[in-house]
């Protein structure tokens, strides 16, 4: 398995704290014993005397400068190894992993548009635009491509440890790789001082397994599923089916609003050119307040408060 950015963050610093720590531990016991060793005491002789350094004098160690020369080409050593080690780590961040090559890779063009992020995918010979929830598939490569369209700001994750300037004009491209599914709130921040928005300049980074990913895409539901995970109907490791069995009813119980013989509200045609509904404001020719054509030209309205009745032409 490939390493993430934040692996590589972490297992730098991990490196580096764990070196320092047996550094420290090692320079500050060699301290303690020399402090205790050669402590001023009345009743405590110089062991050695004639190592003791001179003033005005170079001290060289007590054995020519061998431990001095000693300690020194291990230090280099150790901190070029680090040198080496890191840089190349950081080429690695620099540059991508392979998957990025790939036709199928994920690609979002992020832009910065006065304080919200719009985001821009073309995958799968699919192009779409989300707003508020960044979308993303879990343990696969996602490269951003960063700009502004009108001031600088500067797109960040901290929890995936990545960071990119949005400049106007320019993009700067950068990637990670999520791990772990989920629904992550405000994730995605603005670091860069844009403007009396900018403390609420973000979004939501919602991290869903591979699969699931792409059959929201192949649907163009990716919306729908950022909005089901964050309202709690879906978790972001379901599989394909689950989504698609929610996306039907969904659609099911919209459908039961359509249009129907029987519904309240529904027209119903009895095949005598009359229009008939259940809804007792609606228009019938079986009750009051219907319209009828006998094909005498003569129209039937409601006996009631404010009604006419037209017989023959003559109104009543």
């Amino acid at each position: 398995m490939q390493a993430t950015r934040a692996d590589v963050f972490e297992l730098i610093f991990l490196v580096f704290l764990g070196l320092g720590t047996i550094v420290g531990i090692v320079v500050v016991s060699y301290i303690m014993y020399n402090a205790y060793k050669y402590r001023d005491a009345e009743h405590i002789e110089d062991p050695t005397p004639e190592k003791r350094p001179v003033l005005g004098e170079l001290p060289v160690g007590g054995q020519g400068g061998r431990k001095l020369f000693l300690s020194f080409i291990v230090s280099a050593i150790i901190v070029v190894s680090l040198i080496i080690w890191t840089y190349s780590w950081l080429l690695y961040v620099e540059e991508g992993p392979d998957q990025l090559d790939d036709e199928n890779a994920v690609e979002i063009d992020v832009e910065a548009s006065a304080f919200t992020f719009l985001y821009n995918y073309d995958y799968l010979d699919t192009e779409y635009t989300t707003a508020q929830n960044l979308v993303v598939p879990a343990d696969r490569p996602v490269q951003v491509n960063v700009t502004s369209n009108d001031v600088w700001h500067t797109f960040g994750i901290p929890r995936e440890r990545v960071k990119a300037d949005a400049l106007p004009g320019e993009y700067d491209v950068t990637w990670f790789e999520p791990s772990e599914p989920g629904y992550y709130e405000n994730a995605v921040q603005c670091f860069e001082l844009c403007g009396p928005g900018h403390s609420a300049m973000g979004s939501n980074l919602v991290v869903v397994e591979a699969s699931l990913y792409d059959a929201a895409v192949e649907a163009e539901a990716v919306g729908d599923l950022a909005s089901a995970i964050e309202d709690g109907d879906l978790a972001a490791d379901a599989s394909p089916d689950e989504f698609e069995n929610l996306i039907a009813e969904q659609q099911s119980e919209d459908g039961t609003d359509g249009e129907s013989d029987t519904g309240t509200g529904n027209e119903t045609d009895t095949g005598s050119g009359n229009e008939t509904t259940a809804d007792g404001g609606n228009e019938t020719d079986a009750g009051s307040g219907n319209e009828t054509d006998a094909g005498s030209g003569n129209e039937s309205a409601r006996v009631g408060s404010g009604d006419r009745i037209a017989a023959g032409g003559v109104d009543r």
